[in-house]
């Protein structure tokens, strides 16, 4: 892609990719309980969720996710239900899928997802999120706060950043998001929703120049 023609310049591009990779947990993946994938904007999340159930790795699967001003145009039935018609179409047995369609933020798609697999009497003790790239690290700091007891895992489509800016094909939401998304991971442990995580100084300076360029629609409070 030429950063260029797509409205991002050399060093916005050096910026997000610090951001990018910063998201990425790198967890090597093993079997594991139960599977909960999070709605998103991203379809490639049910996507790879099918792969890795037809791989072996869980025997439940659940999707969690209602609708938020991103996705009501997309997904208009609610995230996980679309995810779910999308599995079930890449052969996951719809017996192996579990719905909470309620979710709207990352904390209920965990406490939420909980409480179905609860009513369905699981009590997984390793759980693998599956989730958009640039959201593995915020959905595991969430996760390890809201379920501590339970070993957490995370996963999603091996793509670099510009595959995957080619595939949501809008560049300025996913530096949006990306922004968004360290900003949560920063903030939200001193509001009690997750746990600490580590911000190397060169990826805060990152996202300072980021914000400073205008990549905010997505920040709290913005």
């Amino acid at each position: 892609m030429s950063n260029d023609q797509q409205g991002i310049t050399e060093d916005q591009w050096c910026q997000a990719e610090l951001i990018w990779n910063h998201h990425r947990m790198h967890h090597e993946l093993r079997p594991v309980d139960v599977a909960i994938g999070l709605g998103s904007h991203d379809l490639g999340v049910a996507a790879h969720s099918a792969e890795l159930y037809r791989s072996g790795l869980f025997p439940t699967l659940v999707f969690t996710g209602g609708n938020s001003p991103t996705t009501a145009k997309v997904f208009p039935r609610g995230e996980a239900v679309h995810f779910r018609e999308h599995a079930i179409d890449l052969g996951v047995p719809a017996e192996a899928i579990l719905l909470e369609p309620n979710a709207g933020n990352t904390g209920q798609n965990i406490t939420l997802s909980r409480a179905v697999l609860v009513a369905a009497g699981i009590s997984p003790a390793s759980v693998l999120l599956v989730s958009k790239p640039y959201m593995e690290r915020r959905s595991f700091a969430t996760a390890r706060k809201l379920w501590p007891d339970v070993e957490i895992l995370c996963a999603s489509e091996p793509l670099e950043l510009d595959d995957y800016l080619k595939s949501i094909g809008d560049e300025k939401l996913v530096l949006d998001m990306l922004v968004g998304d360290l900003q949560r991971i920063i903030e939200y442990p001193k509001l009690g929703f997750a746990i600490e995580q580590e911000v190397p100084e060169d990826v805060h300076a990152a996202y300072d120049c980021l914000i400073r360029d205008g990549f905010t629609s997505r920040l709290i409070n913005s």
